[in-house]
């Protein structure tokens, strides 16, 4: 079977993209959390295989092979482990790896993904960098993916350093930032940060992670805009954390900020029918390819595919066997309560509570 291109599916009508992984095999025990670094591909590849099958399962689109934070200036930082037992090209096969046998004959799409190097977060420069990140894109090459793809990365400076390597390759790039409204960790506006991404060579630009759907949709719509002034139309992206935490919107570290982050997030978790609200606005946005960052499960996945299913010619995944929107099979429960709460009119009006005496609406105090 030939598969269509990423860029041809996005002409089409929405991508769905995948969700969490570092963050969701942290909870299941296979990813330490600190140093975030993904050895799990070959300590554990049985586990990455999973939650490839149940994003895919979901209704995703696409697949990111398990690569971030796989350089080896990262996995070598002191109090990591990965660098003593594994170098990033072998890390980064193995992950290739492992989409591809979960993949098979299917038309999913497999993502190859860079992301922040401490090379540059020390100062060593263009040649450095991009030294780290040529390890990875290699393997990419050799395992033929089918789309590249640098995220969240903190300045634009080396998001254009990761474009310029990535589109030598010849295959579709896509570059995401960790941005929100207040810009770039240099202080380079998010416009003007989407402008260089598109002049840089990008055919998808947008934002992943650190801000919840409606700060990212906010920064996507000031890029939309500096685009559109410029006369510019790469495709966009959006990926989210999957929690709510408005009020880090102006904070450079976004959630990070949080008290809570990473280990007490679980009352800010997104409700699928958050998810709905949220793939319906950026499509309306203009925004093509949707998918989530940490925090992100499966069934948030299978919400998005579900939203935007008309606009993807009736398309679902496997796990929407299993699922009725807006609680439809809940009318065959023997509960009279849950039967009661069969229409999309309760959920959509329902306002969800944290179940936590006296817990504050928003933090007052971020961290310093």
């Amino acid at each position: 079977m030939v598969k269509k291109g990423l860029l041809e599916r996005l002409r089409e009508g929405p991508v769905v993209g995948d969700g969490s992984y570092v963050f969701t095999l942290e909870k299941r025990t296979y990813v330490k959390a600190g140093p975030w670094t993904p050895e799990v591909v070959v300590e554990h590849p049985d586990a990455v295989k999973q939650l490839h099958k149940e994003y895919i399962r979901a209704g995703a689109d696409v697949v990111q092979a398990f690569t971030f934070y796989s350089t080896d200036d990262k996995l070598n930082l002191p109090g990591h482990e990965a660098g003593g037992t594994i170098t990033c090209k072998e890390l980064n096969r193995q992950a290739c790896t492992i989409a591809e046998k979960v993949v098979g004959e299917s038309d999913v799409l497999i993502c190859g993904a860079l992301s922040p190097t401490p090379s540059y977060t020390e100062g060593k420069g263009k040649e450095a960098v991009q030294r780290e990140f040529s390890k990875q894109v290699e393997v990419f090459v050799e395992h033929d993916v089918d789309f590249l793809l640098a995220e969240f990365i903190g300045c634009i400076e080396e998001a254009e350093w990761a474009i310029e390597l990535l589109k030598s390759t010849g295959k579709p790039v896509a570059c995401t930032l960790r941005t929100g409204p207040v810009g770039d960790n240099s202080g380079v506006p998010a416009g003007e940060c989407a402008v260089r991404m598109a002049k840089a060579g990008a055919d998808v630009i947008g934002v992943n992670c650190k801000f919840d759907p409606t700060t990212c949709l906010k920064t996507v719509r000031m890029m939309r805009e500096a685009l559109d002034r410029e006369g510019l139309s790469p495709f966009l992206m959006v990926q989210p954390v999957g929690f709510h935490c408005p009020e880090v919107e102006m904070q450079h570290e976004g959630y990070g900020m949080l008290p809570e982050n990473p280990f007490a997030l679980e009352p800010r978790q997104l409700t699928r029918f958050d998810v709905h609200k949220f793939a319906r606005a950026a499509y309306e946005l203009g925004v093509r390819y949707i998918g989530g960052c940490c925090g992100f499960e499966p069934h948030h996945i299978r919400a998005i595919a579900e939203e935007l299913s008309a606009e993807r010619g009736g398309r679902l995944g496997e796990g929407s066997k299993k699922h009725v929107p807006w609680g439809g099979a809940l009318t065959s429960s023997v509960l009279g309560t849950n039967r009661a709460k069969a229409s999309r009119e309760h959920w959509e009006g329902m306002q969800p509570a944290s179940g936590r005496p006296g817990h504050p609406n928003l933090q007052p105090k971020l961290m310093d």
